[in-house]
């Protein structure tokens, strides 16, 4: 089995510094983090010129400001990753966190067939893992697996709807996902999220749940999109099951917002349809010596990208300090791990590594989610900070 630090060591694109990489670094000589440029020569700290992610975002063409910002050297990112995580980290040296601030963190739910599939089996089996390969089968049967090329809200959409009402399969997760709506709610708090090399939460009341491997975009404050990252949208799928009112319970826990491990911002290497096509892929690997592989194209969502920052962002709904959005998950592992018909569910330990060729490698490894370093510096605590350092 690959060890957490043999995951870690390798995070950056296939095309490594090419892009406008942003990261951000807890320094603990300053006692708070600053915003990173990623760069060959290392990680430089770029805080005097952004003093939050968010300042960064918000600039006219963050990837050329990004380049022109001048800062002092953090040391290597190889060095900054390996004491990332809690257990080798040397208290006295820098190490990586998540690269978000004071965005507001959203996600779109149900935006690719396959997933929306998922969440109808969810909600039919009640949260009850044992039920659910049976009822994919039913499922499947009434419905069928090539929703993809209905395009959400469309005349054909809406006729499919009456068709499955007619038949008893109608589903409050089939309206979101062939509906005019998108489903856009609340993943976190801002400065909730962990990074790559970070432990990631799952509460361990659950006996059914799996990663996420999502694309998140980085709106700003106008709803331009600026840039993308990587996400595991940790997911409890028999609390989700048992009643979608308990989304937030589901989705909402200590560390179970993993974002990295850098945003990529749009220019001449990289952009909006490049998104597009993005290509993710998932490993999990377990100290059972279980190993799950997936993979899946952007290409194949429902809604294009920047419909979903609309529906997020717009004249009805502002975010003063821009948003991340997670554009939905294109696949929940189904394979069987412990038993033939049920499925997969996370063990302590898992090591998850959610990639992609342009945006790098998102490594998080499975806790309980009160074993995990708990979230303690929040808004308030960063603000005290950069005013304590001169720099707001």
């Amino acid at each position: 089995m690959t060890t957490f630090h043999d995951a870690i060591a390798s995070v950056l694109p296939v095309d490594g510094t090419t892009g406008a990489l942003a990261g951000r670094v807890w320094r603990p000589d300053v006692q708070g983090p600053s915003v990173v440029a990623i760069r060959g020569q290392g990680v430089f700290d770029v805080s005097r010129s952004f003093p939050t992610m968010r300042d960064l975002c918000e600039a006219d063409d963050p990837a050329a400001a990004l380049r022109a910002a001048e800062g002092e050297t953090l040391g290597s990112l190889d060095a900054i990753l390996a004491n990332t995580p809690v257990e080798a980290r040397d208290a006295g040296k820098p190490w990586l966190l998540a690269p978000i601030d004071l965005q507001a963190v959203k996600a779109a739910g149900v935006t690719f067939a396959i997933s929306m599939l998922e969440r109808v089996i969810e909600e039919r089996a009640r949260g009850d893992l044992a039920a659910a390969a049976h009822l994919r089968t039913e499922v499947q049967r009434l419905i069928g697996d090539d929703l993809a090329k209905l395009r959400p809200g469309s005349a054909e959409a809406m006729a499919l709807k009456q068709v499955l009402i007619g038949q008893g399969a109608w589903s409050q997760y089939l309206e979101v996902g062939i509906g005019p709506d998108a489903e856009i709610f609340t993943k976190s708090q801002p400065m909730a999220a962990v990074g790559t090399g970070m432990d990631a939460g799952v509460y361990p009341g659950s006996s059914w749940n799996n990663p996420e491997p999502e694309v998140v975009l980085v709106v700003n404050s106008a709803g331009r999109i600026q840039g993308a990252t990587l996400g595991n949208d940790v997911n409890l799928r028999d609390i989700e099951g048992r009643s979608a009112l308990l989304l937030s319970k589901a989705k909402d826990n200590n560390a179970s917002t993993a974002v990295g491990p850098f945003i990529r911002f749009f220019d001449a290497s990289f952009s909006l349809d490049d998104v597009r096509q993005t290509v993710v892929s998932l490993t999990v690997e377990g100290a059972d010596n279980f190993r799950l592989e997936g993979s899946s194209s952007m290409a194949r969502i429902s809604r294009d990208p920047a419909d979903l920052a609309g529906q997020m962002l717009n004249a009805h709904h502002a975010f003063p300090d821009g948003a991340v959005l997670y554009l939905g998950t294109m696949f929940a592992p189904i394979e069987d791990r412990e038993a033939p018909g049920k499925g997969f569910t996370h063990r302590e330990g898992d090591i998850v590594t959610i990639s992609a060729p342009k945006l790098g490698r998102l490594v998080n490894r499975i806790r309980p989610t009160d074993q995990c370093e708990r979230w303690s510096f929040g808004a308030g605590a960063l603000m005290r900070n950069l005013a304590q350092r001169g720099l707001l």
